[in-house]
């Protein structure tokens, strides 16, 4: 199988700094899983199937990433699947305090896989779910922010 990676995240919607990401790692990684985790803190716009769909069509592309979804803990997802890696983005400085407390939570509980961090591109660094759903709900013209057929996805959700 060789060097797996997780990339976890809630993907409501998959934006361009997703697929950024994701699209490095593939070239880094001999596999990387694009896992949907629900949130419980967050109210989705899309259904954990309607993520999955966007996620598969906006990485088809990629024949090394694999999409898939899990209601549990990041680190059992990874163990079972065998993963060396989790692979996650970074925006800004905000984003490291978070992503260090995930990450030592992380390291304590499987102490065997690493976390890498991958700075986003600077055109996707102000980029986040949720700042893509407050503008599409308000304006049809996202597709320079999020894949062509998230856009569509949006637009239908927001009847535009």
């Amino acid at each position: 199988m060789g060097r797996l990676a997780v990339c976890p995240g809630s993907f409501d919607p998959v934006t361009n700094g997703h697929i950024d990401i994701i699209r490095r790692g593939a070239k880094i990684f001999d596999q990387v899983l694009v896992v949907v985790f629900n949130n419980s803190a967050k109210e989705p716009l899309f259904s954990v199937d309607e993520r999955i769909y966007l996620l598969k069509e906006s990485t088809k592309e990629f024949p090394n990433v694999k999409v898939d979804q899990s209601d549990g803990l990041l680190m059992d997802y990874a163990q079972k699947h065998n993963a060396e890696a989790i692979l996650r983005g970074l925006r800004a400085v905000s984003d490291f305090e978070y992503e260090m407390q995930i990450t030592s939570m992380n390291r304590r509980l499987n102490p065997e896989i690493e976390t890498f961090f991958m700075m986003t591109n600077n055109q996707y660094s102000f980029l986040s779910s949720s700042i893509v759903k407050e503008v599409a709900k308000y304006r049809p013209d996202v597709q320079d922010i999020v894949p062509e057929i998230v856009a569509k996805a949006l637009n239908e959700k927001f009847k535009k």
